[in-house]
């Protein structure tokens, strides 16, 4: 069958218009997606400055939780922006964003204990019941705080053992700061026996506790009688110190030492009675 020449031309021609249409409709796409990529890593970048700068500005506001808040801003955008530039080119932007919610909620799922941890951990650090450097204890986990994580806290025994503690643990359960109002009370109870002078002995406890520098004048140290036995008196020495001086007043051994010299004695326990065999002899 012979060809037809003008056909031909035709046909030829009817395809380079459609593909100098093709062209220039994605070439005015890839430079909207071009365009749209610049600004829109430019504005991340600037978003990303601005609420860390912003969040910066607020007194007390921790520096992990600035940097996380900042960072999620900045990757929100640039995935707006993808979405964007997929629509410059005709794909449709509704399925991708149901796909992203369908791999965010399976991410969600297989991931809901470390984002418990990432929730507990920005509360912890937004409403700080403790911060680093304090004693805390939470249930069975006591020491002092290392660093407090997203994920998870550091804290240090007193004895010196590392504690690496999920968030969601300590965010759950009561909070005992030992450092947070920078001052703590302290009691100590002897028991001296009940022959000796009860004002006597008060007046010793209030005087060896007005001689220690540490202990605070206001409130001022109190002595009183804390119980009564068949031949002994408890006297409770109560007087408050700084957080950091909680363990460094030695009161007992101080208050032992003063009524050793003022001549007033600690009952001694009974003696021992014999066992049967040297009471038959």
């Amino acid at each position: 069958m012979p060809i037809d020449p003008q056909n031909t031309f035709l046909t030829v021609q009817t395809g380079l218009a459609q593909l100098s249409t093709l062209i220039v409709s994605y070439s005015f796409s890839a430079l909207g997606a071009v365009i749209l990529l610049v600004v829109g890593y430019s504005v991340a970048n600037l978003a990303e400055r601005s609420i860390s700068a912003g969040l910066g500005h607020i007194h007390g506001f921790d520096a992990t939780l600035r940097h996380f808040f900042s960072k999620i801003a900045r990757y929100a955008i640039l995935i707006l922006v993808v979405i964007m530039v997929l629509g410059q080119f005709g794909v449709q932007t509704a399925s991708i964003i149901a796909a992203i919610g369908a791999i965010g909620l399976a991410i969600g799922l297989a991931l809901q204990g470390t984002l418990q941890n990432i929730a507990a951990g920005i509360m912890l650090l937004a409403l700080r019941p403790f911060r680093i450097g304090e004693s805390v204890e939470v249930g069975s986990i006591a020491g002092s705080v290392e660093e407090i994580g997203l994920f998870a806290t550091k804290l240090r025994t007193a004895d010196g053992i590392y504690i690496l503690a999920p968030n969601s643990t300590l965010w759950n359960q009561p909070v005992r700061n030992f450092t947070r109002n920078g001052v703590r009370r302290t009691d100590i109870t002897l028991s001296i026996g009940s022959w000796n002078d009860m004002d006597g002995a008060q007046k010793t406890l209030l005087a060896i506790a007005g001689a220690e520098k540490r202990i605070r004048r206001e409130p001022a140290p109190i002595a009183f009688v804390a119980g009564l036995g068949d031949t002994t008196v408890s006297l409770t020495l109560r007087y408050w110190t700084a957080a950091a001086n909680h363990f460094a007043t030695d009161m007992t051994k101080r208050a032992k030492q003063a009524f050793d010299s003022e001549g007033i004695s600690i009952p001694q326990p009974p003696p021992e009675a014999p066992p049967p065999e040297a009471r038959k002899q």
